[in-house]
C-alpha cells in the first residue's frame, strides 16, 4: 500500500509517500511560511500521488504529524484544528478539513512528538513496548507519550514542556518561556541555552558546565515522568539532544533522583532506558506513515 505522510513543523513541512513498511519513496521539503504560501505546494505534491494509473500506485491515505498545540478530540467540532499556536497565521488553521477537502481519502492526524513515538515504536528503538515516551528537546520541548499501546491525549494532548522546573542552585536565569518562565522549556529549550550563556549550543559543546545544568534539568523532568507514567522506554530527540554528552549525565542524575525508590529491571539497564531516537531523524515522517495507515484501515 502506498501512503501519504506529512511532517508539518514549524520552520518545514516535509511531505513524503512510503508504504506500510516505513520505507520512504518519495520525500519533499516545504518551507512554513504563511497557510496561503505553504499549503498549495503540499497539496500540489500529494494530489500527484493520487494521479497514478494503477490503483496500486495510488496513494490511500494521509498520514500528518503536526506541530501544536493542536486539536486532536475528533468529537470536537474543531477536530484536527491547529490551536493557539505562537505563531499567528497558523492558529486556527483546519489542518484536517483542508487536507481531506483537497485529496478526498482518509487522513490521520496527531501531533508531531507523538508522530515521532509511533515511529519509534513501529519501527525503532521501542518497537513492540506498549508504554514509552518521546522528548523532542530543541526550539521548543513537547513529549509524546503511550500508554498501554494507545497515544495518549485526554482533553488535549500532553505539554510536558510546560511543567515545572525546580530552579538549580546557583542557575540566577529567569527563563526563557513567557508564559512560565521557570517551566521545563523556559529553562533547558535551545533558546533557553542561548540566552543563558549568550551562545546557541553548539558553539559550547566543550563547556562542561552548560552540559551539567542542562542534565540536571532534562533529568528532572524525565524523573517527573518516570513516577507519573511509569514508562517502559525514554527517547530523546531534537536538536539539544544531538550533544551526545547529555545522555550520560541525564541517566546519571535520573538514577540520583530515583534514590532507589524505583527498582526495576528497565532502570538497572538505565542505558537502554533513556536512549536516543533510532530512526535517523525520519521517526517523524514515519510514524505519520503509520498515522495513514491507521486511517485506512480505520475507514476501510
Amino acid at each position: 500500500m502506498l501512503y501519504g505522510a506529512l511532517e508539518a513543523g514549524g520552520t518545514k513541512m516535509i511531505c513524503a509517500v512510503g508504504n506500510e513498511n516505513g520505507q520512504i519513496l518519495d520525500q519533499v521539503s516545504i518551507p512554513t511560511t504563511t497557510p496561503e504560501e505553504t499549503m498549495p505546494k503540499v497539496i500540489e505534491f500529494f494530489k500527484a500521488k493520487l494521479e497514478a494509473e494503477s490503483d496500486d500506485d495510488k496513494m490511500k491515505a494521509l498520514g500528518i504529524a503536526c506541530f501544536g498545540p493542536v486539536d486532536v478530540r475528533k468529537s470536537s467540532k474543531t477536530y484536527g484544528n491547529i490551536l493557539y499556536t505562537p505563531k499567528i497565521p497558523w492558529r486556527n488553521y483546519p489542518m484536517v478539513k483542508t487536507m481531506k477537502e483537497a485529496l478526498n481519502i482518509p487522513v490521520g492526524f496527531d501531533t508531531d512528538v507523538n508522530g515521532s513515538l509511533l515511529g519509534e515504536v513501529t519501527w525503532g528503538c521501542a518497537k513492540g513496548l506498549t508504554d514509552a515516551v518521546y522528548f523532542t528537546i530543541g526550539t521548543g520541548i513537547g513529549m509524546g507519550a503511550m500508554s498501554g499501546g494507545n497515544l495518549i491525549h485526554g482533553m488535549l494532548h500532553p505539554e510536558t514542556g510546560h511543567i515545572a522546573m525546580s530552579v538549580i542552585p546557583g542557575d540566577e536565569y529567569k527563563g526563557h518561556c513567557p508564559s512560565h518562565g521557570a517551566c521545563f522549556e523556559g529553562m533547558a529549550s535551545g533558546p533557553a541555552i542561548q540566552d543563558r550563556w549568550g551562545k546557541p549550543g553548539k558553539e559550547l559543546a566543550d563547556d562542561p558546565a552548560v552540559w551539567d545544568l542542562e542534565a540536571k534539568y532534562i533529568a528532572q523532568a524525565l524523573t517527573a515522568v518516570t513516577y507519573m507514567l511509569s514508562p517502559q522506554k525514554i527517547i530523546l530527540g531534537g536538536g539539544v539532544m544531538t550533544q551526545a554528552q547529555l545522555f550520560p549525565l541525564i541517566r546519571k542524575y535520573v538514577l540520583e533522583n530515583i534514590n532507589g525508590y524505583i527498582d526495576t529491571k528497565e532502570l538497572r539497564n538505565i542505558n537502554s532506558y533513556i536512549t536516543p531516537a533510532a530512526l535517523n531523524g525520519n521517526q517523524g515522517i514515519m510514524g505519520a506513515l503509520k498515522l495513514a495507515e491507521m486511517a485506512a484501515y480505520a475507514e476501510a
